[in-house]
C-alpha cells in the first residue's frame, strides 16, 4: 500500500480535505480524508501541506500518433485516402514511444483521449489511455470510447483539392448523412437475416458504424462554426445517435440549443492562434458562458496543435476571464472523464477509483507551481528532482 499524508486534496466530487492522507492500494484510492491510519503502507509520502488533485485528463489529442519531433513518417493521424474510413482505430497507430508521453507525465496529465484526425469525415474510433508503459494495450482504459466525425473546412479542404468530395459543407453533411443511412439499412438488413443468406454481402464501412447506430458509443464530432455545429445536432437527432461536440468555437452563440441538447462539449484548443477562417475569434468567450449556464465541458489541448503541457496553463487563463477554480479544475479533470465515459474510474480522487493522483506544489492554477509527484494506478511515474 501507499499512502499520501498531511496534504491539501481537491477531490473535485465531493469538495476540499484541507489537510488530509489518501491510502492506496491495487492501485485503487482505497480510503481518504483526515489522520488515516497509514502504518500498513509500505511507502508513505509526506504531502507537506502542498496540493494534491486527480490526474489531469486531456479528452483530445493526436498523442503517439503524431509524434513529436518526428515529421512525415511520424503522422499516422489520418488516413487520409478516402473520407469515410469508420474502420480505423486509433490503438493501431499509437508510439507508446513518443516522447510526448514522458512530457505529459511531468506535466501531471495521467489519462489521454487519443482520436484520428478531422481529415475525414469519419476517421475511426478514438480511445482513452494511461500515459504509461510501452505496450498500448496494457495502457487502454477505455475502447473504444467513440467514433471521429468532422465538419467544417478540414475535410473539404483535404480533399476538395484534389478535386473530390467533399468540397463544400454540403458535401461533408452528404457524406455523413449517406454513410449513416448504408450502416442503418444494413444494420436493419443484418436483423432480418436469421439463416445466414449467401447473398447477404459484408460492408466493413457500416459494421465499423454499427455501434454507432445501436448507441452504444457517440459521434465525436469535429466542429468549429456555429453552422458546422448546428449540422452536426441536426444529423444526429435525424439519425437518433449518441454525439458529443469537439472544439466548439463559436458554442457561445449557441448556448441555449447546445444546452437544451445536453450535448457533452470539449472546448479548445483555446491557446492556440485563429488558424483558419472557422476559428479565427477563438478565444475563451465559450467555456466562461458554459460554466455560467452549467453546460458541462472539458478543455482539451488538441495535441500537438497546442502542446498537451499547457492544459494546466488552459484551465489558469480560463480563471483570468472569470471562471472559478472549481470549474476550471473541472474541466481538466472529471469534465474530460464525462466527456470520455470513464469517470466511473477517474477524474475525481474517491475510494474505489483508480489512483491517478498529481502532488503539486502549490495551488495548480497559479503559473509559478509545479508538478511534484505524478501517480498513475497507485504507482509513482514521474518525482520532480529537488536538487
Amino acid at each position: 500500500m501507499l499512502g499520501i499524508a498531511n496534504i491539501k486534496i481537491e477531490t473535485i466530487a465531493n469538495g476540499t480535505i484541507a489537510e488530509g492522507d489518501v491510502l492506496i492500494e491495487d492501485g485503487k484510492i482505497k480510503a481518504l480524508g483526515k489522520d488515516l491510519d497509514l502504518s500498513s503502507c509500505r511507502k508513505i509520502i509526506d504531502g507537506k501541506r502542498r496540493v494534491a488533485t486527480p490526474g489531469l485528463i486531456d479528452a483530445h489529442t493526436h498523442l503517439g500518433l503524431s509524434e513529436s519531433g518526428v515529421g512525415r513518417e511520424g503522422r499516422d493521424t489520418n488516413e487520409g485516402t478516402d473520407p469515410i474510413t469508420p474502420f480505423c482505430t486509433a490503438r493501431d497507430g499509437i508510439n507508446m514511444g513518443d516522447e510526448a508521453f514522458e512530457v505529459f507525465r511531468k506535466s501531471g496529465i495521467t489519462v489521454v483521449g487519443i482520436l484520428p484526425g478531422s481529415g475525414n469525415i469519419l476517421g475511426g474510433t478514438g480511445l482513452a489511455l494511461k500515459c504509461r508503459g510501452m505496450i498500448v494495450d496494457e495502457a487502454v482504459l477505455k475502447d473504444p470510447v467513440g467514433m471521429k466525425a468532422a465538419l467544417g473546412e478540414n475535410p473539404k479542404n483535404a480533399y476538395g483539392g484534389r478535386r473530390q468530395s467533399p468540397s463544400t459543407r454540403m458535401g461533408s453533411a452528404a457524406l455523413l448523412r449517406g454513410a449513416l443511412l448504408r450502416a442503418k439499412e444494413y444494420f436493419e438488413k443484418l436483423n432480418a437475416t436469421t439463416d445466414g443468406s449467401a447473398d447477404f454481402k459484408k460492408d466493413w464501412k457500416s459494421e465499423a458504424l454499427l455501434p454507432v447506430i445501436q448507441k452504444q458509443i457517440p459521434l465525436i464530432i469535429h466542429c468549429h462554426r456555429h453552422d458546422d455545429i448546428i449540422t452536426a445536432v441536426r444529423i444526429c437527432k435525424e439519425f437518433d445517435v449518441k454525439y458529443v461536440l469537439d472544439h466548439v468555437t463559436d458554442g457561445y452563440l449557441l448556448k441555449d440549443i447546445i444546452k437544451d441538447e445536453s450535448v457533452h462539449c470539449a472546448v479548445g484548443p483555446t491557446l492556440h492562434y485563429g488558424s483558419k477562417v472557422e476559428n479565427k475569434e477563438r478565444d475563451f468567450r465559450t467555456p466562461v458562458v458554459f460554466a455560467r449556464e452549467d453546460i458541462p465541458f472539458c478543455f482539451i489541448t488538441d495535441h500537438p496543435i497546442v502542446d498537451g503541457r499547457n492544459l494546466i496553463l488552459t484551465a489558469s487563463t480560463a480563471t483570468q476571464w472569470g471562471m472559478s477554480d472549481e470549474d476550471a479544475l473541472k474541466a481538466i479533470t472529471l469534465g474530460s472523464a464525462e466527456h470520455l465515459g470513464i469517470d466511473d474510474k477517474v477524474g475525481s480522487l474517491e475510494p474505489g477509483k483508480d489512483a491517478d493522483i498529481v502532488i503539486w506544489s502549490a495551488n495548480p492554477l497559479e503559473f509559478t507551481s509545479f508538478v511534484d509527484v505524478t501517480i498513475i494506478d497507485g504507482e509513482i511515474v514521474y518525482e520532480r528532482s529537488q536538487n
